[in-house]
Parts: structure tokens; sequence; C-alpha cells
């Protein structure tokens, strides 16, 4: 037998170890890298970052911006952002009357409870809690008052028992409510069309108590000028006495005849008559 040794042998050798080294360390290069970048992660503005590891949760919560977080680690976006949710819905009033109630609830979560509603409730936490609740709130507050009273005067006060009602509820969970805003009544037509007469004939009662009023104090000024009139002429007839009518009329006369203008001047049928300017 004759063997044949290739002089080339161990060129080829230390050719395929270098060319083994490097995808090594191509394979280890890509998966640090790989590595490095699921160690990054960016919480976007407005949110926070709920931490999971292997689907468990943490209780670690991440603030917006960039992070260096464990690779094995999740981080899931929960808003913190003020947020609306608007409800139309048919409520019973006191008297067994249902209306058509819109309503706005504005709230927010709060963000060191993140953890705890992602956990508990999670990603729909408004389709699971909130919106339930925010019925039933509506309803029982809408039930202890009246029909007329939800029409006019007492709006307020219904948001106001809804909104604390909702606090009581939804606070302990995470979620901080803003204010309820009550948008909308709408009442049976037969019902509205009662309570605006009411409210017109109410309106022109008061209107009808003011001209009266007025009326009164018109008739009451009168009522003074008069007597203010009669004591001026009782104290003018009292200082008038046929001596100061005699005087008077001897004055007129005696200006009258000092006059350059051509007149004629009558004097009274009697002793004491006072002149009369007949023309000029």
């Amino acid at each position: 037998m004759v063997i044949f040794n290739d002089p080339r042998g161990p060129v080829l050798n230390a050719n395929r170890g270098a060319f083994s080294r490097l995808i090594g360390l191509a394979i280890v290069g890509f998966f640090g890298i790989l590595l490095l970048f699921n160690c990054i992660t960016r919480v976007e503005s407005g949110h926070v970052g709920v931490l999971t590891l292997f689907g468990r949760v943490t209780g670690e919560v991440l603030a917006e911006g960039m992070h260096v977080i464990n690779p094995f680690k999740v981080s899931h976006e929960m808003s913190i952002r003020t947020q609306e949710i608007k409800e139309s819905a048919s409520v019973p009033s006191s008297e067994g009357l249902m209306m058509a109630l819109d309503t706005s609830l504005i709230y927010h979560m709060n963000p060191d409870k993140a953890a705890e509603v992602y956990q508990k409730i999670g990603p729909r936490y408004m389709e699971v809690l909130i919106e339930p609740n925010l019925r039933a709130a509506i309803r029982e507050a809408t039930a202890s008052h009246t029909a007329n009273a939800l029409y006019t005067g007492e709006r307020e006060m219904v948001a106001k028992q809804v909104s604390d009602t909702l606090s009581g509820l939804l606070g302990p969970r995470g979620i901080v409510v803003e204010s309820i805003l009550l948008r909308d009544i709408q009442l049976p037509q037969t019902l509205k069309t009662s309570i605006e007469s009411k409210q017109q004939a109410e309106q022109e009662a008061l209107a009808m108590n003011f001209r009266l009023q007025k009326e009164k104090q018109e008739a009451e000024r009168k009522r003074i000028e008069a007597a203010g009139i009669r004591d001026f002429q009782q104290i003018v007839a009292q200082g008038i006495s046929p001596q100061l009518l005699e005087w008077k009329g001897i004055e007129a006369t005696e200006n009258l005849s000092k006059s350059s203008n051509t007149k004629v001047v009558v004097i009274g049928n009697s002793k004491n008559g006072l002149p009369l300017i007949l023309g000029q």
C-alpha cells in the first residue's frame, strides 16, 4: 500500500479552525446585540410600564422614557392620561319615571397602583370595572330624586352623589375620579310640557307681583306729592290777606304808570280793585 501525504493539510485545517471561530464569534455577537436590545425598553409619554417576569407581575412600574431592565422582563404600557367615558342610558326617577340621561365620567389611573390594576383587573379595566360601576351609580343617584328636581335645580347634587359613589368604589382599585358631567336629561314629553308650563306660570306670577309692587310704590309717591301740594296751598292761603292784595294792586298800578308803552289800565269796580291791562 502506498500513502501520499498532502503538504497543504495543516494549512487547510488551520483555515477551517479560524473560520469556525469567526462563525462562533458572529453568533455570540448576534445574541449579545439581541440581548442588549432586550435590556433597553422605552415607555411612551403619558404611560407607565408594568414589568412582568415569565408572566408574573413583579410590582415594578417604569415611568415614561428610556430604561435598562432585565432582558427576561417584559414591559406592559398602561395610560395614566385623563380619559373620558360617555354613557347614555335610561334611568328611573323616585316616581318610577324613565328618563334618558347622557353622562360623562372624567378619570385617570393612579400611577402608583398601575401594577395592581394590571394584575387584578387587566388592561380592559375600563370595560370590566369602570363602566358597570358608572351605570349602577347613576341609577342609584337618580332613583333618589324626583324628575322635576333633576330637570330643574338638583343636577349638580346628582352629579356630586355619583362622583362620591364612584370615588369610594374606584379609588381603592387605582382609578381616580376627576369629575362627573350630566350633559343632558330628557324627560317624557308630557312631563316636560307640564314642568315648563308650571315654570312659565311661576314666572308670570313673579312678574305680576313685581308690577303690583311697582304700582303700590307709584301710588305712594303720588299720595306724598298730593299731600305736599295740599300743605303748600294751605300755607299760601293762610298768608294771603285783603291788605296784601290791596298793596300788590297799588304796586302794579304804580309800575304800569311809569311804563313808557301805550296802555289802557282798568281799575276794578271796587275801591280796592286790582288793575287789568287791556292792551298796549
